[in-house]
């Protein structure tokens, strides 16, 4: 496998690991798009969007997502298998949470099992975007998870211990605060690798009692004061669910 590749595989795979770690709310679900890796042909182009069906009526937690808007948040392509808008009930997304960490050693598995079931999930949703508001150059994916808890300290639990896990690392660099979260949303971008290829930006924070992650992906270079921008909207929404973006 061609090393950026692999590069951004790892840093999903942390990603995930996190939420295995920490017994996270969501699951999160990036897929490494092929590459020709043919000389003179592009290591990465933008994936199709989603042919799934209308987003259901938007309420509750699904109403707190960014509306898809042909002029700036295209849809995105399908999430796994899932489609790229999803919404979850709460046992659903329970069983989604176990499911990320069967991998786990059956000692540790069974204790984040039991942590799991311990700080219930009341839904989860997932959506994938096409930024298209700049210019082909700064086009990039973003996937945002949704994942609404019981219990609000819970929430910034997770967060926080999300947050030191990539600090404890010391792999990663520190991505753009997010104006007006800088306490609550902590983002993070691959190491720095001149022959990398694909840029990716992870993103964990969350507003109230729903925990967020995103994950922005582009070709080298992402445009992250764009990508934050764009999470700073989604926070902003679920604040207000209401408010125009």
């Amino acid at each position: 496998m061609a090393r950026p590749r692999r590069r951004v595989a790892v840093f999903a795979a942390v990603g995930v690991l996190v939420a295995a770690v920490v017994a996270g709310a969501s699951y999160t679900v990036v897929t490494v798009r092929s590459a020709d890796h043919d000389p003179g042909a592009p290591l990465w182009s933008l994936p199709k969007e989603s042919k799934g069906a209308p987003a259901a009526a938007e309420t509750g937690l699904q109403g707190m997502l960014l509306p898809y808007d042909k002029d700036r948040y295209g849809r995105g392509p399908d999430l796994a298998g899932f489609g790229s808008d999803v919404r979850l009930t709460g046992a659903q997304a329970t069983a989604l949470r176990k499911e990320s960490i069967q991998d786990l050693p059956r000692s540790q598995r069974q204790e984040l099992d039991r942590q799991i079931d311990k700080n219930p999930v009341k839904g989860m949703v997932m959506r994938s975007y096409v930024y298209t508001a700049g210019s082909d150059d700064d086009e990039y994916t973003m996937d945002v998870q949704l994942a609404q808890m019981e219990n609000r300290g819970t929430v910034r639990s997770i967060a926080t211990a999300e947050r030191e896990l990539f600090d404890s690392l010391n792999v990663f660099r520190k991505g753009p605060e997010i104006e007006g979260y800088k306490n609550s949303t902590s983002c993070f971008l691959p190491p720095t690798d001149s022959d990398e290829k694909l840029d990716t930006m992870l993103c964990y924070g969350y507003v109230g009692d729903v925990l967020v992650t995103a994950t922005a992906t582009a070709a080298k270079p992402l445009d992250t004061k764009s990508a934050a921008a764009m999470l700073h909207a989604q926070l902003e929404r679920i604040k207000d669910p209401g408010a125009a973006v």
